[in-house]
């Protein structure tokens, strides 16, 4: 079967780190070329590092703010100049914070909606003439809290909520564009999210930021590599949703079986006490 990836240029944003750098180190070995951001310079670095000891890809490496409107724009014509139009977009870069709905202030869900939400679409639109042209794949991730609600994450669900209902809509606009548009839903991945987060309140049931880490840990079951192997191949099939992790699949399944009880049903994710 023909590699569906050698020889494409693939767009990732917030490859520095995570699920994004998993992406890139694979996709280099297939022998995409890249077009890797991140905002964090540092680790885009580090990713240079990594993905330049595998050998020679065609690539560039740029700091990139997904809540830059201009930057997006400004960065989709750069890259087309400079490595060609766009064949796979995959929209990584997200943040968190952690607190309940009442203690986070309202400049904290707009700056997560901004990145997680906006981000991709802003990214989705400045490339999609490119992915016209090249009939490629619009990759945007979600989340399981793409799927259920979870208590001290309101900004971050109604963020992967947005993404997956915006990623379901444009794929029924675009099936006749032969572009494939894929939403993806990891549960527990090994990455930083989640110690990054900034803290507004501790989530309900954790009296320490070491006990919710701790917690976090224990929960990120798959690895980054992992991730992005199911995503690679799901992307590849042009499936329009990718879950990642037995745990998504769990969560998948009580969801649509249970769509109203599945809070009391999903307690292994919460902590069992408040020591």
């Amino acid at each position: 079967m023909p590699n569906p990836f050698s020889n494409k240029l693939c767009i990732i944003t917030g490859a520095g780190s995570g699920i994004g750098r998993a992406l890139a180190l694979d996709l280099a070995s297939q022998g995409a070329a890249l077009a890797l951001s991140d905002i964090d310079e540092a680790g885009l670095e580090e990713t240079r590092t990594l993905i330049e000891q595998q050998g020679a890809n065609r690539m560039c490496f740029d700091r990139l703010d997904v809540a830059n409107a201009e930057a997006i724009d400004a960065y989709a014509a750069t890259v087309k100049e400079s490595l060609g139009a766009a064949d796979y977009v995959f929209n990584v870069a997200g943040l968190t914070r952690l607190g309940t709905f009442e203690a986070s202030p309202l400049s904290s869900f707009e700056k997560i909606m901004d990145v997680n939400f906006w981000g991709v679409v802003r990214m989705s639109k400045a490339f999609l003439p490119q992915l016209i042209e090249t009939k490629g794949g619009l990759v945007n991730i979600s989340s399981i809290f793409g799927l259920i609600g979870f208590p001290g994450q309101s900004h971050y669900c109604a963020s992967k909520f947005a993404v997956r209902g915006f990623s379901e809509t444009i794929a029924q606009e675009l099936k006749d564009t032969g572009i494939s548009v894929t939403s993806v839903h990891p549960g527990g991945v090994a990455t930083n999210i989640a110690r990054s987060a900034a803290l507004d309140e501790l989530p309900p049931g954790f009296k320490s930021r070491e006990k919710f880490d701790k917690k976090f840990d224990k929960a990120a079951r798959t690895s980054p590599a992992k991730a992005a192997e199911i995503i690679l191949k799901g992307v590849a099939k042009r499936k329009r949703r990718v879950m990642v992790g037995a745990d998504a699949h769990f969560i998948s399944a009580i969801q649509r079986v249970f769509p109203r009880g599945y809070t009391n049903m999903i307690g292994w994710l919460l902590p069992k006490n408040k020591n």
